[in-house]
């Protein structure tokens, strides 16, 4: 990055953009999960997934998170308890299979030999309690078997993986979305708490850990930046993570970065039988182990650890948010293994968020892709845990009503108005939401806010369908936030991500006569429209002939794309990349593709739902999308422009299950239903909850029932437990 790129990271990172979270401004507000039918329970879902994936690609490409960790965490609660309730809605693209977001560009990616993981958080001490008693009922485990942990704090920084080949720095990636990262090599090697070269390591090693900036060092490259009058940082994540993907390692060199081992990816040879052995086996290599790192006896001993951590909090002279709990025996984490994003045998125990109280000067509305309203707060600034903020979110208007989406009182029924005296609720280094209101301190004139019935950029009305939490607007297309949002969409890192088509430059095409785009197909079709295109772009403010040029190279590039990414890039509703990458996997072509979705509704329905991990209201969205002739019309006027690549059909070497959908039903007895399905997936299967023509194999267990009468009348190949495990080999 820049330091042009840095400071207007660092520009919009208290301002709107850490705050556009418009689809679905419902962040903290959501619905009982005891009170969701199933319809809802979709619905509730599929906003999960989009406000989380919006989240992630702002904390992990942009470092300028939109929403605070504990705002995040809590989406992220939700969505596994709803799951939890109804396993069956599980989405495609559900957050709980994602860790992180696409690499950003400007760098070389690198492919991580193993996924780079986030971990389960806890929040109080029963959380802690629970993970214990997890792991044992996994295990297997009395409670009066002995189990070791280790406990070290979780440093706020950016992650980086660091790969030695026999001895010598191959290469350092950023965590990127977990399976690529960014190549920063030459920038690591400007950290001195890296080492260039190890000694008696093994052949390969894979050492992970975090960078991190020290508070002294963070004040004096403010003060430096200020005194130049360059931009500052607003805290010491994002200079770490901005001083990190620097595109000039020089810049990197004179940032004073530092850098705590915590773990490893891949070995060629186990490093000690223990994570702390390891971890002081790392240490003996030349890197920085965390001092406060800790083997401690079961959960009363992490919950002491814990609070020694948080205790010194202030003094430790770097930021910590929590502190990571792992199982100390490596064969038991073996054993363990993961799930779709976190590792079993880990847990992060976060600490509480930070508050303050200022007065709410205005409530504006921002219009997002899909129409939502979202109310955002501006706020007198404040300084809250060392950052000054002047903008939260609101959420929608229940929220600032003071009820729930089920009509029931929120901070014991106090809504929220102009004037008012507000707690800003913040964890992390992000822009807070409002917790609470001092009624005591509410001005006399203070009026109940009226939430608008029309949409603020079109006029159009706006409505509140049954289940929904947020007010959209009808205008469609018409709504030209609506137009520029999709827009935006469409050129995100996750979709066609075209070099030099962002943000800025969608809104300047869009309200551009001469160069005008208001369709996806309009990028691709913008040269052939006017063959003075270069020229005229080389004139406008900030352009020059060489970025002109670059521009339209950049599109042509993108005519090639893979199906997922298309798929993605349509901004379809409920539509995330996991679901984009579910059905291309699945249809493997775009033909294959439109000619379900625009053939008969029934079938296609039973098609796309019959698909591991796509739910009702997705295939209804899909659907309804194709069956809309002008935007059918819009689909393929830009699809008329591309080359859409088939998918890539998944491979597990000398798995004998590979590709396969498999079923369990009934008791098995040789293992806990949970490590039947991690193996399975582990082995490149896809795990379903129900049995269908698309099937492969059932394996019944002790009690199998109507599964397995439905397996042997659709003629799918039925198993028992025996027989599976000698099909893999166990």
């Amino acid at each position: 990055m820049t330091t042009a790129q840095e400071g207007k990271a660092q520009e919009g990172a208290l301002e709107d953009a850490a705050i556009r979270s418009a689809d679905d401004p419902d962040q903290g507000n959501a619905p009982a999960v005891e009170a969701l039918d199933r319809d809802s329970a979709a619905v509730e879902l599929a906003r999960l997934a989009d406000l989380i994936a919006r989240a992630d690609r702002a904390y992990h490409q942009d470092d300028a998170p939109e929403i605070t960790d504990a705002e995040y965490d809590a989406l992220k609660r939700s969505n596994a308890a709803i799951e939890a309730r109804f396993p069956d809605l599980k989405r495609a693209d559900s957050p709980s299979d994602r860790v992180g977001a696409a690499p950003a560009e400007g760098f070389g990616k690198i492919r991580h030999a193993r996924r780079m993981l986030s971990l389960a958080n806890a929040f109080d001490y029963d959380d802690v309690r629970e993970f214990d008693a997890r792991i044992r009922r996994y295990l297997g485990l009395g409670a009066d078997s002995a189990l070791a942990y280790t406990a070290e704090p979780k440093i706020d920084g950016l992650s980086l993986s660091l790969r030695y080949e026999r001895g010598q720095l191959a290469h350092a990636a950023t965590r990127g979305d977990g399976e690529t990262g960014e190549d920063v090599t030459a920038n690591a090697l400007t950290i001195a708490d890296i080492p260039h070269t190890l000694t008696n390591a093994p052949e390969v090693l894979e050492v992970r850990g975090e960078v991190h900036m020290r508070h002294e060092d963070f004040h004096a490259l403010n003060a430096r930046a200020a005194k130049a009058g360059s931009r500052t940082f607003a805290n010491p994540r994002n200079a770490a993570a901005g001083s990190l993907r620097q595109l000039d390692p020089e810049i990197t060199r004179s940032r004073p970065l530092r850098f705590f081992a915590y773990g490893w990816g891949e070995l060629s040879a186990p490093l000690a039988e223990t994570q702390l052995d390891s971890l002081n086996r790392l240490r003996d290599f030349g890197f920085s182990i965390n001092p406060l790192t800790r083997r401690c006896d079961g959960p009363d001993s992490l919950l002491a650890h814990y609070r020694a951590i948080e205790a010194q909090r202030a003094e430790l002279g770097y930021d910590i948010d929590g502190v990571v709990y792992k199982l100390d025996d490596l064969a038991l984490q073996e054993r363990l293994g993961f799930r779709a994003t976190t590792p079993r045998w880990a847990l992060a125990h976060k600490f509480p968020a930070e508050t303050a109280w200022t007065v709410l000067e205005g409530i504006d509305i921002q219009v997002g892709r899909t129409g939502a309203l979202s109310p955002v707060a501006r706020l007198k600034p404040v300084n809250v845990g060392g950052v000054l903020v002047s903008n939260a979110t609101l959420h929608n208007e229940d929220y600032i009503a003071g009820r729930d989406s089920r009509g029931q009182p929120i901070r014991e029924g106090r809504d929220i108005r102009i004037g008012d005296r507000v707690q800003v609720y913040r964890a992390g280094d992000v822009i807070p939401k409002i917790a609470d209101v001092d009624l005591a301190a509410r001005p006399q004139d203070a009026a109940p806010y009226a939430f608008p019935e029309t949409c603020p950029e079109c006029g159009s009305p706006a409505v509140r369908e049954p289940g929904d939490s947020a007010r959209r607007c009808t205008g469609g297309l018409v709504c030209p936030a609506q137009q520029v949002e999709r827009l935006k969409h469409f050129v995100s890192r996750g979709a066609f991500d075209i070099d030099g088509l962002g943000a800025k430059q969608i809104e300047m095409f869009f309200t551009d006569d001469q160069l005008p785009i208001r369709t996806p197909a309009d990028i691709f079709t913008l040269a052939e429209r006017d063959a003075e295109a270069v020229t005229k772009l080389k004139n406008r403010p900030g352009w020059g002939e060489t970025s002109a040029r670059n521009l339209f190279r950049a599109i042509d590039e993108r005519r090639r794309i893979p199906i997922n990414r298309f798929l993605f890039g349509l901004g379809i509703r409920h539509v995330g990349e996991s679901a984009a990458q579910l059905l291309a996997r699945h249809f493997g072509s775009w033909q294959a593709l439109r000619d379900s979705l625009t053939g008969p509704p029934e079938a296609a329905l039973e098609e796309l739902t019959d698909i591991n991990g796509i739910g009702p209201v997705l295939a209804r969205s899909l659907i309804d999308a194709f069956a809309n002739p002008s935007e059918c019309e819009a689909i393929d006027t830009l699809a008329r422009q591309l080359e859409i690549l088939d998918a890539e059909r998944p491979q597990a070497e000398g798995s004998p299950v590979a590709g396969q959908t498999i079923v369990f039903t009934g008791t098995l007895t040789r293992m806990t239903r949970a490590e039947a399905k991690a193996r399975a997936e582990a082995l490149g299967a896809r795990v379903a909850g129900s049995v269908s023509a698309k099937t492969d194999i059932l394996i019944a267990g002790e009690g199998a029932g109507s599964k397995a009468a439905k397996a042997e009348a659709l003629g799918v190949r039925v198993i028992d437990e025996d027989a599976w495990l000698a099909l893999i080999g166990a």
